[in-house]
């Protein structure tokens, strides 16, 4: 086995799931430091109104990379289990069907976002006066969509079979690549809202080759012509178990584009302190980001192995951890989160003000909850990791009522402070459903109770019942 994979079927539950989240919290890092550099270069150099107009688009391009991010993650959940089952020729044939499945998504996926982004961006309401520069930040962007499609699918392939590292380096190649070109294309080109486009996804080029390389020299994924066969029963499953995810992130994504539909309604002083806000969205979620990729994996191949028990105990020590975290990412953000919000913000004193008190209030009221977040990707992971992406997709639709809800009756009563809580309140929909059916499929995989969603065959593979 190859030192960059990591067999969580062995050991303690604690250090592995650590060990593992570590690498990917440090890619989220970077990751997250050059979403933050476009930020602060665009609002430092172009001004609060084109930091508006980045933020007008976020929703949108959330949607799209998270139903790439859906499939790719569903894909990843059988290879997880191939992997936890020893089953090389399986592994191989899903990685094959899988990356054929994602080649498919990414045409559709280019072609339907540049289309409709337009269109969409005059449906949210958006500022007249910042409309252009968010339609030709979106298509700079979406039509980069192959490329976030060929790396998410790869960076999953290696998460499935524990290699958190590899991502990691091509997310330190990206940042470095990203926030270079960043100060060449925005402060010396003068390109503006493009340049920052083009420097995200010419540094995603640079994080996808070179996950592909490592993919080329592992030796049990060395393909043969017979893995490329289309297996028309193993698409529709791998597209069964992509789906829902796929599903569950467009409706928090349609929750999301609500929210700005109201945003957009306060004015682009408003639109420009939530945008700088959801900057450091990434920064609180990224740790339960990594969490969550570590206990799917953890749980996948615990689950391929039939190794029911570990999966209780890591989920119990993935707990603790996550909790401890989250209070302390929010102890932190709380006491210098004005501090780092000013790097986004420039213009005059009125101006500056104003954004600031919309961004730190939006910041503290998700600080003071924010270890829900971080259950809702534990307990979302570990039922993905079963092989379950219904329910979690069923949460999805929870959050998108909740977000909704709150989004458009809060305001009503509590003015623009009640948009604050529509996004903590989406959290805690999702989490208590998610919650509820995790502990039900533990118990049926404890006692050996049939489930409908969870069957495992006699090599450790999870199945649903009414395949």
């Amino acid at each position: 086995m190859s030192e960059r994979m990591k067999d969580m079927t062995t050991g303690k539950p604690a250090g592995l799931l650590l060990s593992f989240a570590l690498p990917l919290m440090a890619g989220s890092i970077c990751q997250q430091l050059y979403t933050m550099v476009d930020t602060m270069v665009v609002g430092q150099v172009l001004g609060v109104e084109a930091l508006a107009a980045i933020g007008a688009a976020d929703w949108l391009n959330w949607m799209v990379l998270g139903i790439i991010m859906g499939f790719t993650q569903g894909f990843s959940i059988l290879i997880s289990q191939r992997f936890g089952a020893n089953d090389a020729d399986g592994l191989r044939k899903v990685t094959a069907m899988s990356a054929l499945l994602s080649a498919i998504i990414a045409i559709v996926i280019t072609a339907v976002s540049l289309l409709t982004a337009e269109p969409l961006l005059r449906l949210l309401n958006t500022p007249s006066n910042i409309l252009p520069n968010s339609l030709s930040y979106l298509q700079i962007i979406f039509s980069g969509a192959s490329v976030v499609t060929a790396y998410n699918m790869m960076a999953s392939i290696l998460r499935a079979m524990g290699d958190s590292r590899t991502p990691l380096y091509a997310m330190l190649v990206a940042s470095v690549i990203n926030i270079v070109l960043d100060i060449v294309f925005v402060m010396f080109f003068h390109w503006g809202i493009p340049g920052a486009a083009a420097a995200t996804v010419i540094a995603q080029v640079f994080s996808c080759v070179f996950c592909l390389w490592v993919l080329r020299r592992m030796t049990i994924l060395k393909m043969q012509k017979s893995d490329w066969q289309p297996d028309r029963v193993l698409c529709r499953r791998l597209f069964q178990l992509g789906l829902p995810m796929a599903f569950q992130n467009t409706v928090i994504a349609v929750g999301g584009l609500v929210v700005q539909y109201v945003i957009n309604g306060f004015g682009f002083i408003f639109v420009a302190g939530f945008t700088a806000t959801n900057k450091l969205y990434g920064l609180l979620e990224l740790a339960a980001t990594s969490f969550g990729f570590s206990m799917a994996t953890f749980t996948g191949q615990n689950l391929g192995a039939k190794k029911f028990e570990r999966i209780r105990l890591g989920m119990r020590s993935a707990l603790k951890v996550a909790i401890v975290t989250s209070l302390i990412i929010s102890v932190l953000m709380i006491a210098f989160g004005k501090t780092v919000l000013m790097l986004f913000i420039s213009g005059d004193a009125g101006e500056v003000a104003a954004v600031l008190d919309v961004a730190y209030t939006y910041l503290f009221v998700m600080c003071t909850l924010l270890s829900v977040l971080y259950l809702l990707h534990l307990y979302r992971s570990a039922l993905q990791g079963m092989g379950d992406t219904v329910i979690p997709m069923v949460s999805g639709v929870a959050e998108l009522s909740m977000r909704i809800g709150c989004a458009l009756l809060l305001p009503i009563w509590l003015g623009q402070f009640g948009i604050y809580f529509a996004e903590i309140a989406a959290w805690a929909a999702a989490a208590v459903i998610l919650m509820i059916f995790y502990y039900r499929r533990m118990h049926h995989l404890l006692h050996g109770i049939p489930d409908k969603r969870i069957h495992v065959t006699h090599d450790g593979i999870v199945v649903d019942e009414n395949d």
